[in-house]
Formats: structure tokens, C-alpha cells, sequence
């Protein structure tokens, strides 16, 4: 019988001896050390002076759009901006070609606050067994309006009649300060081709 991976599986590594920052709002951030014209030109390169929220009734501080994954001129757009699109997603598998090397990235909008430490973990299994987890860093982001993303390093599908196969996977979006802002679970086959 296989297993859905529960949310304690996809719990971020965390480095020994570091703490998390006091969180600071917007405001506070523009006032600190407003003296230091350094500063001044990081914080504005941060989108502080001037951030206007892209979706101001949704009290989110990320709002993730897709997921995109690539190979050579093959483009899958994974639609998760809302709970509609998440639902349509895990109805269809996707569908990947086996042994392609592919990247794929996360497309998403930074909001209200600064973002600190934002993380993407992702854990594939194969009949309830785990074959893939994935932890990567995407970084700290000021609030802004037009979509932000991140591009993972480039992978290489797996191949071989043992391969093919149905994958449940479990994505997690997270931040420094353990907020979820999406987790998903959707379907994903590897076939002898696109189709």
C-alpha cells in the first residue's frame, strides 16, 4: 500500500548555532541606519522605497504562481496560484520524458514584508518509498511587485524500464521562521517519451 509523505518529512535542515534574526517590518528597515548611504542604496535595492503589493487583499507575504520545468525546448508550467489550480494539477500527472536533463524553477510574488530565508523541499516517492529528497536554499527577498523566481540547478530524469513509473511528490514553499506558504503533493510519470 503506499504512503502519502507526512508534513514531518519535509521539515528544513537548520544549521547548528545560528538564530534566526528579530523580525523587522518595512518601515523599520527604512529607518535603520538611514545615515549609511550603502545601506540606503541595499535596502532600496531590496524594493523597501517603494513596495506595492501585487495582491493587496491577500494577507500572504509569498504568493507562489508555478512551477516550471524545462528541458531543451519541452516547457511544463505547473499552475499553483490558487487552490482551483492545485486541485486541476493533482488530477493530471505530469508527464516527463525519462533520462532528460532538465532545471526547473519557482515563480512567485514577495509581499507586505521582507522574506527571510525562503526555502523550496521537495520528497519523490515511488509505491511509498522514497527515492528523491530535495532541499534548496532560494534566499531572503524584499517585497515586490512584479514575479521573482529561482532557477534550480540542473537534473537529469531518471531512465530505464525499472524507472518509468507513477511519483507521488511533495512540494513545500518555507520560510526562516517556519511559515508555509504552499504544500502540495501532485503526480509525476517518467515515460519513454513526452506523451
Amino acid at each position: 500500500m503506499s504512503q502519502q509523505p507526512t508534513t514531518d518529512e519535509l521539515v528544513p535542515t537548520r544549521t547548528e548555532g545560528y538564530k534566526i534574526s528579530e523580525k523587522k517590518g518595512i518601515d523599520e528597515l527604512q529607518n535603520l541606519d538611514a545615515d549609511d548611504p550603502s545601506l540606503a542604496k541595499w535596502k532600496n535595492s531590496l524594493g523597501l522605497s517603494h513596495a506595492k503589493a501585487r495582491f493587496p487583499n491577500d494577507k500572504r507575504m509569498v504568493v507562489v504562481q508555478a512551477l516550471v520545468f524545462q528541458s531543451g525546448e519541452h516547457v511544463i508550467r505547473m499552475d499553483v496560484s490558487s487552490p482551483e489550480a492545485i486541485a486541476k494539477l493533482q488530477k493530471t500527472p505530469v508527464v516527463i520524458k525519462e533520462g532528460v536533463d532538465y532545471t526547473f524553477k519557482i515563480e512567485f510574488v514577495v509581499q507586505h514584508e521582507v522574506v527571510s530565508g525562503l526555502q523550496f523541499l521537495q520528497q519523490i516517492k515511488r509505491l511509498g518509498v522514497s527515492v528523491e529528497k530535495m532541499e534548496e536554499m532560494c534566499g531572503s527577498y524584499g517585497p515586490k511587485y512584479e514575479n521573482q523566481e529561482k532557477t534550480f540547478p540542473h537534473s537529469k530524469a531518471p531512465s530505464g524500464m525499472m524507472a518509468r513509473g507513477t511519483y507521488t511528490v511533495k512540494s513545500k514553499f518555507i520560510d526562516d521562521d517556519n511559515n508555509v506558504y504552499l504544500e502540495w503533493t501532485w503526480t509525476m510519470e517518467i515515460k519513454k517519451d513526452w506523451a
